[in-house]
């Protein structure tokens, strides 16, 4: 857990096993300015999470998009959760999907022990929106994955149609949602597929080093094939993340990254921000975290480019 002094803004670092999980708050002292603190401890997610339907409400068409790059540690899952809440304080409705085995985003909005997609088209008998879960954060919602996701891929890969099981899921739901943003593993396989051959846009998270914009080419060559089989109105777009200004290498690829997409690559910009990585481990979006940390600022200014962008202005 990281906590900042009231007083003179030193951030400290307390470990959380060290503290009894009954207490609800504690007082800290800085080492630096001696000023005394409290610390409200963050509610806990029951192991079970209590879900509620989506309440019907009118037609939305869902813009999809799905969060994608072969090579991991490029942000996306940061990208997917930030983004979702970006677009929720825009007073949209947002569906976020766990679309990876590792349920990297179900674990970073605080949840566990949930019902996922799998378990959802396992049970005949349960309907989509009974996994939906309403998160703390109005106006976003959550389905979440858990370990056994695993055996959608055995169970369905290769099957007939087997491109578009989470399209016919989605289908049944999506005009209850504004926007729809799909995270994925990194690797280009069932869950990847099932999530491009759903979604309107595609997008590439990347940094600003070699094998990261090579990355990028890899996967807008796999869009191209998807277009021709699949899903051929999806389009894809390049996001800049953990942008560092003032290393040279960075400003470099950016640039090349600049020349080889021009039309493809969003105007906004994530820096390089240690609040996110202090937001990640509070499992907490950076901006609900910090309001003025840059990239939940950043985080912003992408939702209303994508707003504008998709024509949902309204």
């Amino acid at each position: 857990m990281i906590v900042v002094c009231e007083n003179c803004k030193t951030r400290l670092k307390i470990d959380e096993s060290q503290l009894n999980p009954s207490i609800k708050q504690f007082t800290v002292r800085c080492p630096r300015c001696r000023h005394s603190s409290t610390v409200f401890m963050p509610d806990v997610t029951p192991e079970i999470e209590s879900v509620r339907p989506v309440e019907p409400t009118p037609a939305r068409a869902g813009y999809t998009m799905v969060i994608t790059n072969q090579k991991g540690g490029v942000g996306k899952t940061s990208t997917g959760l930030n983004l979702g809440l970006s677009l929720a304080l825009l007073e949209k409705r947002v569906l976020l999907i766990d679309f990876d085995v590792q349920a990297n985003l179900t674990i970073s909005m605080g949840y566990q022990h949930t019902t996922s997609f799998h378990d959802v088209i396992h049970d005949r008998n349960r309907k989509l929106e009974s996994a939906l879960i309403q998160t703390s954060y109005p106006g976003l919602w959550l389905l979440p994955s858990n370990k056994n996701m695993v055996l959608l891929s055995k169970k369905y890969f290769g099957r007939d149609d087997y491109e578009y099981i989470l399209r016919k899921q989605l289908a049944k739901i999506k005009d209850r949602f504004d926007y729809i943003i799909i995270d994925t593993p990194p690797s280009i396989e069932f869950f990847t597929i099932n999530a491009l051959s759903t979604s309107d846009l595609a997008i590439i998270p990347t940094q600003c080093d070699y094998l990261s914009t090579h990355g990028v080419d890899q996967v807008l060559n796999i869009i191209d094939l998807i277009r021709k089989k699949t899903n051929p109105n999806i389009k894809a777009r390049v996001l800049v993340t953990m942008y560092d200004e003032a290393a040279t290498a960075s400003r470099m690829i950016f640039t090349k990254l600049k020349n080889l997409h021009p039309e493809r690559l969003y105007e906004t910009v994530i820096d390089r921000d240690e609040r996110l990585r202090e937001a990640q481990i509070m499992s907490m979006p950076v901006i609900n975290y910090d309001q003025k940390s840059i990239s939940g600022l950043k985080y912003m200014a992408l939702a209303r480019e994508i707003i504008s962008s998709s024509g949902k202005n309204q």
